[in-house]
């Protein structure tokens, strides 16, 4: 990692330099699955301790998106979409957003353990490690698969919800983390399609990089065929239901008609058009997996009701 320094005459940090620290778009995206992982497990939660288990668990996602930026700030002053993060930008010291995570990892861990249980807690403890160390010390910089194997990080906060109200782990768990795990692969090279160049220049080898467009194509199409199945199991258990089923159908072959679409594209014909297929995909994958959180939620309503 190179060492990164607030520069003379950089602004300085504000309140939001410091929540733009904790990724609040990722730990939206946290908040939301451990939520539903919490509320569709079939042991009931009192309010407050629900409340109070998502928000130490948005805390842990935080601690991680805080560890993650303090290491890459040297490939985020070198990408275009992340040059003006508050490390790179020179408004928050490299040790400031370390101390930072640091000390939310451990009061998010504890926290939990005391509102939740320790199970849960210490779930989120392995998930922040996986994330900061796994992931972004090891495997970003190291392996085409990156995103394959570091993917587990983003999948397990519908599990650690699910922990928070059962203490322990499921078939319905499992497959709400498979639900993830199998997304994040598709979804981040869309993105990397068009963005092959700042991966490039970052020294980040994602499969873009190593092994080019073309074979990135392919994965994306086999990994949507690889998800469908599970996303329509998890419709298939107890927190599934007719509500959820018919969306994860829709969605699916909706996904895997774009992971199609995008195999079957011409390299010279996507740079002519601005790659505009592969935005509209990597569009849909993010409306993909919440709309999937939300009908297991809506589900869930649709059976107390």
């Amino acid at each position: 990692m190179t060492e990164i320094h607030a520069y003379e005459g950089a602004p300085e940090a504000e309140f939001r330099d410091y929540v733009a620290l904790l990724k609040p778009r990722v730990m939206s995206l946290v908040v939301f699955t451990a939520f539903v992982g919490l509320l569709v497990a079939p042991v009931p939660v009192h309010p407050f301790i629900a409340v109070c288990s998502v928000l130490f668990i948005a805390l842990g996602g935080g601690a991680s998106g805080a560890l993650n930026m303090w290491y890459d700030a040297d490939i985020d002053a070198v990408m275009k979409r992340t040059q003006s993060r508050p490390i790179p930008a020179g408004r928050v010291e490299p040790g400031e957003a370390l101390a930072i995570g640091i000390a939310l990892s451990i009061i998010a861990v504890t926290m939990l353990g005391l509102a939740a249980n320790w199970f849960a807690a210490a779930f989120l403890a392995f998930t922040i490690f996986f994330y900061a160390v796994v992931y972004t010390i090891w495997l970003k910089r190291w392996t085409p698969q990156n995103i394959v194997i570091g993917g587990a990080a983003g999948a397990f906060p519908p599990m650690i919800g699910w922990a928070c109200a059962t203490g322990g782990v499921s078939i319905e768990s499992l497959l709400m983390f498979a639900l993830i795990f199998f997304w994040t692969p598709p979804h981040f090279w869309a993105l990397a399609l068009f963005m092959k160049e700042d991966y490039h220049k970052a020294g980040v080898p994602m499969l873009t990089v190593t092994h080019g467009r073309a074979v990135t194509r392919r994965h994306i199409f086999a990994y949507t065929l690889v998800l469908a199945p599970f996303a329509i199991w998890l419709g298939l258990t107890p927190v599934g239901g007719p509500i959820y089923l018919a969306t994860a159908v829709v969605l699916n072959a909706l996904f895997i008609a774009g992971g199609w679409r995008i195999m079957r594209r011409d390299e010279g014909r996507a740079v002519a058009d601005g790659y505009k297929v592969e935005k509209q995909v990597f569009r849909l994958s993010l409306y993909y997996l919440f709309l999937h959180f939300l009908a297991l939620l809506v589900q869930h309503w649709a059976g107390a009701w």
